[in-house]
């Protein structure tokens, strides 16, 4: 089975597609449809991996976590309910993206993606492949999801590095690099939790000033 690194390089960087090679998207836009036909037998992790990759890295890709939160929202009640493939509305498969912006994400999380795949291997499987496991997995993805979805600065980021470290994880039935992407998740709660907090704070105490400012 070849290496999520290997399928998105051929997919979006290979200029002419080779007999032996697999896929390669070469349209300007690329729907998540034809992402999803990129994953074969490993959609959950394939998924969960690429579309939390764009709001994972540090680079700019406005306008996609919120979409995409939604999506990994379902992914996560799937992984919940014990579902062995996922199942996406025919709306949000239709869903595109330019080919451009997945190249340059694909570009920079090469060289990351090369890196956790040298550490990669099928260890700690029952994290990934029993029904209480992906049932703890699919409750960090869900409430990641959820993190990525608020129109919020700083809710993003962490949330989805934890996302797709558990989507990697899965890949492989890696439980060690998926319980790594659980205790991210955590982080991102606890950053994600302070910041609405923060915020909960802060209206209050400016609805204060507002209220003694019109009735000295």
């Amino acid at each position: 089975m070849a290496k999520l690194s290997t399928d998105l390089e051929r997919a979006f960087l290979s200029p002419v597609p080779a007999p032996s090679d697999g896929e390669v998207l070469t349209q300007q836009l690329v729907s998540l449809r034809e992402i999803l036909q990129l994953a074969g037998e490993r959609t959950f992790g394939f998924l969960l991996a690429v579309l939390s990759l764009p709001s994972a890295l540090p680079l700019p890709a406005p306008g996609y976590s919120t979409p995409f939160g939604i999506v990994l929202l379902l992914l996560g009640w799937q992984l919940l309910i014990g579902a062995v493939t996922p199942w996406l509305p025919p709306r949000l498969l239709k869903r595109t993206m330019p080919r451009s912006q997945i190249q340059k994400i694909v570009r920079t999380a090469l060289p990351w993606l090369r890196r956790i795949e040298l550490i990669s291997r099928p260890r700690l499987r029952p994290i990934c492949t029993t029904r209480g496991g992906r049932l703890g997995l699919g409750v960090a993805v869900s409430l990641m999801a959820i993190s990525m979805i608020l129109p919020i600065p700083g809710t993003n980021t962490i949330p989805a590095m934890g996302i797709f470290t558990i989507g990697f994880g899965l890949l492989d039935d890696d439980g060690l690099i998926s319980l790594a992407g659980v205790v991210i998740s955590l982080m991102g709660l606890a950053v994600t939790t302070s910041i609405l907090v923060a915020l909960a704070w802060g209206g209050n105490s400016l609805l204060d000033v507002l209220r003694a400012w019109l009735h000295p």
